[in-house]
């Protein structure tokens, strides 16, 4: 209990001063910094859970390369067909029962112009009173489908970093356009954390709602909100199922993925409960506490 303590150690969202809501920014885009589309199918998720509405748009033409990130012809509900631009969403939404707005940004990884793009978006995020930012992504990675999803929490801004104890990225190497919005939104004064799902290279293909659930796991956390998610829990069971078949089915793959197993065992051992259960039972409380009467 914080009793009225502010600010909460472990808490994200802290309104502004003399602010009574706070707002926080989602992103995820597909392409590169999506494996398995689990960050982008996340951000669908919420945007359903939370019945966000669609407030404003970042228009392709100055961004795309149309020949590699092709419009689509759809037909319409009218009887029509209409071409579908790979505009970048802009969706808001406000969590029910909590002080929480939220902002979800979901598009495609851009050809062209990453900083005038991100600057674009921050200037949108400026005029919907974005707070904080949590950037969402998914990587390939040798990890064991057979065991929980490893998801990555990095946030370079110090304040922020010592509250939630988490450390800055010490990943150097090419980056993705998340990369560059996590630094220009700290540039621009957001606090702002990454989190990245590792996605099984062997089952690369989409979706993947085992990684999917465990993005979605971390954000309730940083949000400290239940989220309903007992049918994609359902999905990612019935995706390890299968792909044990799978693996089943082929001695290489069943020996590689034991080789995983034992080795991801063993580098969690000294670990082996402590806060991962102290997380999982606060989530566990969050969401009683809503099915309560």
């Amino acid at each position: 209990m914080n009793d009225g303590e502010s600010p909460q150690v472990g808490r994200l969202l802290q309104p502004a001063p003399g602010e009574d809501r706070v707002t926080v920014l989602l992103a995820a885009f597909e392409g590169w910094n999506d494996a398995g589309e689990a960050a982008s199918d996340a951000l669908k998720y919420l945007h359903k859970l939370w019945d966000a509405k669609k407030v404003a748009v970042i228009e392709p033409d100055e961004y795309y390369d149309f020949q590699f990130t092709r419009p689509e012809v759809r037909l319409a509900s009218t009887g029509g067909r209409k071409i579908k631009w790979p505009v970048t969403k802009i969706a808001q939404a406000s969590i029910p029962g909590t002080n929480i707005d939220v902002v979800l940004v979901h598009g495609i990884e851009p050809s062209y112009r990453w900083r005038a793009y991100t600057a674009e978006l921050l200037a949108k995020a400026a005029l919907l009173n974005v707070n904080y930012v949590v950037l969402v992504g998914a990587l390939l990675a040798d990890v064991p489908h057979s065991r929980p999803i490893p998801v990555t929490a990095t946030c370079d801004d110090e304040q922020l970093s010592e509250r939630l104890n988490l450390e800055a990225s010490q990943y150097e190497g090419p980056i993705g356009i998340v990369g560059v919005l996590n630094e220009l939104a700290l540039l621009a004064g957001l606090p702002t954390i990454s989190l990245w799902a590792a996605v099984p290279h062997y089952v690369a293909q989409a979706p993947s709602p085992k990684a999917e659930l465990a993005l979605l796991n971390r954000i309730e956390d940083f949000l400290h909100v239940p989220l309903s998610t007992d049918e994609l829990a359902d999905d990612a069971q019935a995706w390890e199922r299968g792909v044990n078949d799978l693996a089943a089915d082929d001695v290489e793959i069943a020996a590689y993925v034991k080789q995983l197993e034992e080795a991801k065992d063993t580098a969690e051992l000294p670990e082996a409960t402590g806060e991962s259960i102290a997380k999982e039972f606060e989530r566990y409380l969050r969401r009683r506490g809503t099915d309560q009467p």
